[in-house]
């Protein structure tokens, strides 16, 4: 320690306190107190390195001042030894048991008091080098964590970037998308059906994962994507797959990450997002709840965003049109309650949408 250390003494017999300070004045700071009482008075607005701590002791003894350290967050971690004239093994293993980090016996040898009181303030100081290098690598640990978020969501940015430039009218559609499917799962996360699911840990992977949904557009050939008109049966067939090319391309991403890795709910998203609730949605033709609820909460977010969009072949519809044609897919395109939680949050869609405008 750079200072040096804090000792308060506490017995109620004079002779002893005055062979305690004559051997340690020398070396600590001193705290005195005559019995019980006083000792926890003083220790309201002082925090000594170490307590020499009486046992004998008028109205309150050694054992019930040391119940009451140990009881207080803020002094259970100073060591204290115990002092008495009490040699049988009970009164030592009371003490060891409330508490006390040694026990020394009356009537006491100065030099060995000294080195006990030396090896528990070393002890002690080792002990507080070692909390504050935990929470050193906590930080640390921290630091690393927020590093590897922000590359994670650079990398997807990056991604996500890709396909977007295969469709250049998307404008902001991954930021909006992004926004509107977290704003849709804090709101069903209130339900109690879904609270273990939409945790605080899932909603943010969703959020870092959906700017995903769309990567597997890169597999569409130009003259389908880009087409200014309504696709033919045959190229709408064709458009479809790019929910299959996603999950095969972030498959890829997964074999060398793992599976828990954010990827594997991207790769969930890019392939059911344009599953309906009544089962005639693609690839799969899942049905209901077969639809995993990441894609439920993409299908909504994804259309809507589709319909207040300006595309070459369409004009954009506002946030009312949307709603209507939202409201009247209730059951048969959208999960019902993704869609009643669109309905609660519908003000945040709108901030989004004008936050991010094309």
């Amino acid at each position: 320690m750079d200072r040096q250390p804090t000792i308060m003494i506490v017995d109620d017999t004079e002779m002893n306190i005055d062979i305690l300070v004559e051997a340690l004045q020398e070396d600590y700071e001193l705290i005195i107190a005559i019995n019980g009482a006083e000792a926890i008075e003083l220790l309201e607005g002082q925090k000594p390195d170490l307590i020499l701590l009486d046992i004998m002791m008028p109205e309150l003894d050694g054992y019930e001042v040391l119940k009451i350290i140990k009881k207080k967050p803020d002094l259970e971690h100073i060591p204290v030894i115990l002092l008495s004239a009490i040699t049988d093994s009970d009164a030592k293993t009371k003490g060891f048991s409330l508490g006390a980090v040694d026990y020394v016996t009356k009537p006491f040898e100065i030099v060995e008091v000294k080195a006990r009181v030396r090896t528990q303030l070393k002890i002690e100081e080792a002990r507080l080098f070692l909390e504050n290098q935990n929470l050193i690598l906590e930080e640390k640990v921290k630091e690393r964590t927020k590093l590897l978020e922000r590359t994670n969501s650079a990398a997807i940015y990056c991604l996500a970037a890709v396909a977007e430039t295969r469709d250049p009218e998307t404008g902001e559609h991954i930021k909006r998308t992004q926004e509107y499917i977290k704003v849709l799962a804090l709101e069903l996360s209130k339900k109690d059906e879904y609270k273990d699911v939409l945790t605080k840990d899932y909603i943010e992977l969703l959020y870092q994962s959906a700017p995903l949904h769309d990567i597997g557009k890169v597999g569409v050939r130009d003259s389908i994507l880009l087409k200014p008109g309504p696709l033919s049966e045959d190229e709408f067939e064709e458009m479809k797959k790019h929910t299959l090319y996603g999950g095969e391309s972030l498959m890829v991403g997964i074999k060398e990450l793992g599976e828990d890795s954010f990827l594997t709910l991207a790769k969930e998203i890019a392939l059911t997002h344009h599953e309906k609730w009544d089962g005639t949605g693609y690839p799969f033709g899942l049905l209901k709840t077969e639809i995993p609820i990441s894609g439920r909460l993409m299908a909504l977010s994804d259309v809507y965003d589709a319909l207040i969009s300006k595309r070459v072949y369409k004009k954009a519809f506002t946030h009312n049109e949307a709603k209507g044609i939202i409201l009247d897919s209730r059951g048969t395109h959208f999960d019902p309650d993704v869609v009643d939680a669109f309905i609660c949050r519908e003000e945040n869609f709108i901030k989004i949408m004008e936050k991010y405008r094309m």
